[in-house]
């Protein structure tokens, strides 16, 4: 994304009230243009939602003031052809106009400018055509009550959450009804003017005080507006900018350690640990060093991000956990991040359908002709094990510690042995058996097997075979 996209050019920037760049996408401030284009389009995505509801909203009050006008009685001497309809259906059809501009993301700096100045020029042309439809003199407007309208379409611009918006729209009020005053008392003449309030509220006298009064409201509100939504909007880039942070960072992190962190009533700190009953399932690709030596990183990360858009969607269905990528493995985590009573269970499960995707990646490899051939092999353990946070010096870490983890490895590597795919314990395959889990078939078991780091002997449950 270009500078020039937010900056424009400088021959067309006016004061330093009003929105810089007009002929750009919806003005940026200098303040987004230092914002990661990722940030700033999170902030135009918020921004143009806003213009879309302040447009719904100017619909609905013009559709108002229609209905309420057309209901209300008329005097006896009003006009034959009253020019406030004309008005009002000339800024219905502007901002139906406005609207779907809107909505096909039409809506650059300048045409904002010109609907805002549109804005007004509509409402002072409304307020205007009184005197003419009561045939009265100038000064009669003056005292419309359609005026408030004004605070109205200032108090609009909020939603967009851009100060200079409310400004902008503000002043040209205050412009605007200036220019009323002036009209009113050049075509009334001198006589007209006034410095009796009792003649000002009961004849088409004008007060001059009193206008500069509307004058200055219209200019102080306008100023509390600025002030409250330049706060807001600097509060809304910093979370806008956390927001995306956040989410970029969730891709880094399981979404289960992710909530772990977003959730906690307190700061998460080193040391931090809680005992629980897990299973653990351990994931590695044979042969995958050796597929790795002569071939380009980028096809080596190919082929193993490929394995992993296959089985992760297969973890996160079974509620497991990444804890980590270990190279060309996976460490897989249920019931450790939160507590679970299905956790042996949905680990089975998860292998099961790990183990049987995994064959249909290692079949499409194969095909694609590599010239070396993987598999995969698998193993869960389940046990009592520690969730605990690890680290120091601003850099901490979730992870899992404890016999069923390391059993979990010790039994991923003890498949070679075996000349196995997939293997667990006896003991956690009755624990998941207790849990719900239902084999597709009758497993079978390798009795007292000695397994490498382990002190005794082990019944083993074959949870697949080798391809």
């Amino acid at each position: 994304m270009s500078t020039d996209q937010y900056t424009g050019s400088r021959p067309m920037r006016v004061l330093s009230f009003l929105p810089r760049s007009l002929f750009t996408h919806l003005g940026a401030t200098d303040a987004d243009r230092r914002l990661p284009t990722r940030v700033l389009g999170v902030l135009r995505q918020r921004e143009e939602a806003g213009e879309r509801l302040i447009g719904w909203v100017q619909l609905a009050l013009v559709v108002m003031f229609g209905t309420l006008y057309s209901i209300a009685p008329r005097p006896a001497d009003a006009m034959e052809l009253e020019p406030v309809p004309v008005f009002l259906a000339a800024y219905f059809l502007f901002t139906v106009i406005r609207l779907a501009l809107t909505y096909r993301g039409i809506m650059p700096g300048w045409l904002l400018v010109a609907s805002m100045l549109a804005d007004v020029i509509m409402l002072m042309g409304l307020i205007w055509s009184f005197h003419v439809q009561y045939h009265q003199p100038a000064a009669f407007y003056l005292k419309a009550p359609t005026f408030t309208y004004i605070f109205i379409f200032i108090a609009l611009r909020a939603l967009r959450f851009d100060h200079r918006f409310i400004l902008s729209i503000g002043v040209f009020a205050a412009l605007g009804w200036l220019g009323m005053v002036l009209y009113a008392a050049e075509v009334s003449g001198p006589d007209a003017i006034t410095r009796n309030f009792i003649e000002y509220m009961t004849d088409n006298a004008i007060l001059l005080g009193a206008e500069f009064d509307k004058i200055a409201t219209i200019l102080v509100v306008t100023a509390i507006l600025t002030f409250a939504i330049w706060q807001a909007r600097r509060t809304l880039v910093i979370a806008v900018r956390e927001q995306t942070a956040s989410e970029d960072m969730k891709r880094f992190l399981s979404a289960g350690v992710a909530e772990a962190v977003t959730s906690s009533e307190d700061v998460v700190e080193e040391g931090r640990a809680e005992e629980r009953d897990a299973a653990i399932v351990m994931i590695d690709i044979r042969g995958f060093t050796r597929f790795s030596s002569g071939r380009q990183p980028r096809e080596v990360v190919t082929t193993l991000v490929g394995f992993h858009q296959r089985i992760v969607p297969i973890i996160q269905a079974n509620n497991g956990v990444i804890d980590k990528f270990l190279g060309d493995g996976v460490m897989v985590t249920f019931g450790a991040v939160a507590p679970s009573k299905t956790a042996a269970a949905d680990a089975l499960r998860a292998l099961d359908a790990i183990m049987a995707a995994a064959e249909a990646w290692r079949s499409e490899v194969d095909r694609e002709g590599l010239g070396v051939k993987l598999s995969v092999n698998g193993s869960m353990a389940a046990g009592q094990v520690v969730f605990a946070t690890l680290g120091g010096g601003g850099r901490l870490e979730y992870t899992v510690i404890g016999e069923a983890a390391n059993l979990a490895a010790k039994l991923e590597k003890h498949n070679k042995a075996e000349r196995v795919a997939a293997l667990t314990t006896r003991e956690s395959y009755e624990i998941a058996i207790g849990e719900g889990y239902e084999p597709g078939q009758t497993p079978r078991v390798l009795q007292a097997r000695k397994v490498a780091g382990v002190n005794r002997p082990l019944d083993l449950i074959v949870m697949a075979e080798t391809a």
